[in-house]
């Protein structure tokens, strides 16, 4: 658990951690490694970039893997009695969902944002069990998620490692 905690600073950008990413763990800190971490994003900071994902320039499928990845876990926690939701974990996350769904709700990336490449492949069924939880149980107005989560339910599944989670989260309080 230790080690998820202090990855996933590394892995979602929130603009109160400064003009630059946090490094992941073992990584280099420099601004040349970072940006080459973060596919050749070149800068860090400005406003509205709370939520990128370090994958985001890659492409959205493999973005919407960290934002399933992270969920999962926190999810598992809290059930298992840590609930992080109402932490930087938590916060960070809503931040991911926000930043990410309202582009695939066709709202045009910031030209900062991959060097005004645009964004490639889709994020995909993988906003449900965070939506879930911080939007119905928690309370928190997400509504650029919301508007994404509602538009592809039913979500499916990537055959990989998440499935059917309108299913087994949708508004649900447990």
């Amino acid at each position: 658990m230790k080690l998820f905690q202090e990855t996933v600073p590394s892995t979602i950008y929130l603009e109160s951690d400064g003009v630059l990413p946090h490094a992941a763990r073992g990584q280099s800190s420099s601004a040349s490694a970072l940006k080459s971490r973060w596919f050749n994003q070149q800068s860090w900071g400005n406003s509205g970039q709370s939520g990128q994902i370090q994958e985001t320039c890659r492409d959205l499928t493999h973005t919407g893997y960290s934002i399933s990845s992270i969920s999962h876990i926190l999810e598992t926690s809290r059930i298992q009695g840590l609930d992080q939701y109402g932490g930087d974990l938590g916060t960070r996350l809503r931040f991911a969902l926000g930043f990410h769904t309202q582009f695939e709700d066709g709202v045009k990336p910031p030209s900062w944002l991959c060097q005004n490449k645009g964004l490639t492949r889709e994020l995909s069924s993988v906003t449900e069990i965070g939506f879930n939880a911080l939007n119905f149980r928690l309370g928190i107005p997400m509504p650029k998620t919301e508007q994404y989560t509602k538009q592809i339910r039913p979500q499916g599944t990537n055959s990989l490692f998440y499935g059917w989670e309108t299913l087994t989260h949708a508004e649900n309080n447990a």
